[in-house]
């Protein structure tokens, strides 16, 4: 028997200074999708979740609280954990930074660095956020203030809290010894962080211009973990934190071997407002640890909404228990990982969250079980035939696509693309649907009684569309929790307590002779549009009557979108002939290069392969959609190809790439990596 693949996953440990929303939640949803999916393809899977607990705005809080630090620590990681288990994330382990060998072994860390040179003492003069728990130098500053002389008093960090002068005794970590092996190892490694763009963040921003060597320790707070001999000093949040990834797996302590069979990560997910943190003092520590690095650090972007990032100063806050309640948990983890693309921003809005729900969900897959649940009690008195491969053309062409979908499937799961593996998903699920339409089983039915090939068609359609569901539901369970089980039941299989395994899935595998039930009832109830956006508008308002004006104003807008489809009977653009279509040439094309354009503020710089021997070059004003537009770089997109050169902000465009547009969110339409550039589309 060969051994058992490992796969080791972590999450940031969250800061528990308040109440976690929709956007903090992505990430240890994506991180669950991930761990379920290796679980089910038989993997040893240890997922790593929990909190921060050290630092001075933990104190504040506790204080403002009147309780201790450890009593108001305890209910928010309860709080934390509950939100957790809301939401059906499998974790194998919960670390709390105030764990006695989580410390004992954050102690080991520092004095072991400590003895080697790597952290020295010294005098820190500059600018601290106490939100951020961290030092900022004047020009890492988003806004500085200053007096009437010109000298700096305050200012705000790129988060937009405040900072305050700090001057104190501190232990500090010799970053600047380790940047260049740091510059060596990116190199080296270009996978080690996702997306690319990051690291060139840091390069640019942080490394290149001279790394600093950072503090590490604070006398001004007390609730921390004290520096060995030195108790004045609490180790400073940073090596505390980090080193969560390594104690959690027993570094320092006496049975390390979990360490020995998990270490390094195979994945470590975070939001890119920490990727600093992560891909510049996290590796150089585990270097100077001597540990290896994780195979792979991915800085994904934010969920945000249309007026900019979830904040509660704003009132701009979605929770994601508001949504599950009403809505379900599969829905809710299916719209984050649906939404998200890698490593852009995903824009949440209440009119984007209902149509999810209602044409994913509710028409595409429901539909499609509904369909054929009560096909198959009509034609074959509620048995699933027989599969036979290959009967007619569509037959063939619906085995090819589960095939070719399930192999893309494991392509974007295995690389975290949640977007693009549900996706894939999808594709088998508009291919079921489309296949109803092309086979007709309604017509084969009236033909069955004298027809005996009509009568074979049928069958081979009914075990079709049963093995094609079945598919659909074993590729969702690391997605969904529940919906997977419906599937199953409604089509008479059983399903195991630790699901289906993901491997080797093909559309053959419905035993002949299942029972489906008599009426399956819908797994996705079709939602109001107007009041569902109405009432998740409603949810998102920070006071009463800012409630009340954004529910009146959700649902007066859905009343005009419903108004505008009635109205629809003309077409909103005039009829054209086949000769007016003929003229445009659609070509499939590899972006090979984007770069924003520095004259523009909407403008991004593309450069493709589409085919021919010189690259093209096409301008686009997608940047408020790709404000990091290296996300996109070596996916095949569909381009207009024969539209006259024009000049924008200095710049010449030959062409224009085609894109999808709903609800003012723009994305750009993505096609298979299957299509060669150059190939034409019609």
């Amino acid at each position: 028997m060969s051994e058992q693949n490992t796969f080791y996953i972590t999450t940031p440990i969250y800061y528990p200074s308040g109440k976690l929303q929709l956007g903090n939640t992505y990430t240890t949803v994506l991180a669950d999708a991930a761990a379920r999916y290796h679980r089910l393809l038989g993997d040893d899977v240890f997922f790593l979740t929990g909190t921060d607990e050290h630092g001075e705005k933990i104190q504040k809080k506790a204080q403002a609280a009147g309780t201790t630090e450890i009593a108001y620590l305890d209910g928010m990681a309860k709080e934390i954990k509950d939100l957790w288990s809301l939401m059906g994330i499998s974790y194998d382990k919960f670390i709390r930074t105030t764990e006695e060998g989580h410390e004992k072994a954050v102690q080991k860390i520092f004095q072991k660095l400590l003895d080697q040179g790597d952290i020295y003492k010294g005098q820190y003069e500059g600018w601290y956020s106490v939100s951020d728990e961290e030092y900022f130098t004047e020009s890492q500053l988003a806004e500085v203030y200053r007096d009437a002389d010109g000298n700096m008093i305050g200012g705000k960090a790129p988060s937009g809290h405040e900072v305050e002068k700090i001057q104190e005794e501190s232990y500090f970590f010799k970053m600047s010894k380790y940047a260049d092996w740091l510059v060596a190892y990116y190199k080296d490694h270009p996978e080690f962080v996702q997306p690319h763009a990051r690291m060139n963040e840091m390069l640019q921003n942080f490394i290149l211009p001279g790394l600093e060597d950072l503090a590490v320790t604070r006398t001004s707070s007390n609730w921390g973990v004290p520096v060995p001999g030195d108790e004045k000093h609490v180790i400073y949040v940073w090596i505390d934190a980090l080193a969560n990834y390594i104690t959690a797996l027993g570094y320092g302590s006496d049975d390390e071997s979990l360490l020995e069979k998990f270490w390094p990560a195979n994945v470590q997910l975070v939001g890119k407002e920490i990727v600093r943190f992560h891909i510049i003092y996290w590796p150089i520590m585990l270097h100077a640890l001597g540990l290896d690095m994780p195979k792979e650090i991915i800085g994904h972007g934010w969920l945000v909404m249309k007026d900019g990032k979830m904040s509660k100063s704003k009132g701009n806050v979605v929770y994601p228990e508001d949504l599950t309640s009403r809505y379900g948990l599969d829905a809710v983890r299916y719209y984050l990982l649906r939404s998200m693309p890698f490593g852009n921003d995903g824009v949440f809005s209440p009119e984007d969250f209902v149509d999810r729900v209602n044409f994913d969900l509710a028409n595409d897959l429901g539909n499609l079980l509904n369909r054929t649940v009560a096909m198959i009690n009509k034609y074959e008195g509620g048995v699933i035939p027989a599969f036979t491969a290959g009967k007619t053309e569509f037959d063939t062409d619906m085995e090819a696509t589960v095939a070719q979908q399930v192999a893309e499937f494991h392509g974007n799961l295995s690389a975290i693309h949640t977007a693009d593996a549900l996706e894939s998903v999808w594709g088998v699920v508009r291919r079921a649907n489309k296949y109803i339409d092309e086979t007709e089983p309604w017509v084969l039915a009236k033909k069955a009684g004298e027809d005996a090939q009509a009568k074979e068609n049928l069958q081979s359609v009914m075990a079709h569309l049963a093995g094609a569901l079945r598919a659909v539901a074993v590729m969702l369970q690391p997605v969904m929790t529940q919906a997977p089980k419906q599937i199953f039941e409604q089509l008479g299989l059983s399903y195991p307590e630790g699901g289906v395994s993901l491997a080797d899935l093909t559309i053959d595998q419905v035993p002949a002779g299942t029972q489906v039930v008599a009426k399956g009832e819908p797994i996705f109830p079709r939602l109001d549009t107007e009041q569902e956006v109405g009432y998740i508008a409603s949810l998102v308002s920070k006071d009463t009557k800012g409630k009340g004006r954004a529910v009146k104003e959700a649902a007066k807008n859905a009343g005009k979108e419903a108004e505008a489809v009635e109205e629809s009977a003309e077409p909103a653009k005039p009829l054209i002939k086949y000769d007016d279509f003929d003229k445009v040439e659609i070509l499939a094309a590899k972006i090979t290069g984007a770069e924003l354009v520095e004259k523009s503020k909407k403008l991004i710089k593309f450069t493709l392969d589409d085919g021919s021997a010189k690259p093209r070059q096409i301008l686009s004003g997608i940047r408020q959609w790709y404000p990091e537009p290296e996300v996109l770089l070596g996916k095949t997109v569909a381009i207009v190809a024969n539209m006259a050169p024009r000049k924008m902000a200095g710049e010449m465009s030959e062409g224009m790439i085609l894109s999808a547009e709903k609800h003012d969110i723009v994305t750009v339409t993505i096609l298979p990596d299957s299509i060669e550039p150059g190939s034409g589309i019609e």
